[in-house]
């Protein structure tokens, strides 16, 4: 009976050595396909979410900065109409 139970505990023990090599190798594989992964989408030119969002940001800026200085310019030649208008009922 002995002699079952080391063949038992030699079994399990090649076992628990084997899931453990196959989950390094696991890992090992995880992490060489990330790394391919990460040059292949830095060979593409690809942007962050980071930069992304940054160049958004500034573009919506830059948009309202364009809509704020059409209104006042929008004021400004109705102002000058208006003075040109004025200018030209009092001349006579």
């Amino acid at each position: 009976m002995q002699s079952r139970n080391k063949i038992l505990d030699d079994i399990s023990q090649l076992m628990t050595n084997a899931m453990g090599v196959a989950q390094g190798a696991r890992t090992e594989a995880e992490t060489a396909v990330k790394s391919m992964m990460d040059r292949w989408l830095a060979d593409r030119d690809f942007v962050t979410r980071e930069e992304f969002d940054a160049v958004r940001l500034m573009a919506q800026k830059a948009r309202e900065e364009n809509e704020a200085l059409k209104a006042r310019l929008d004021a400004m030649d109705e102002a000058v109409a208006a003075q040109e208008k004025y200018n030209r009922e009092n001349s006579r």
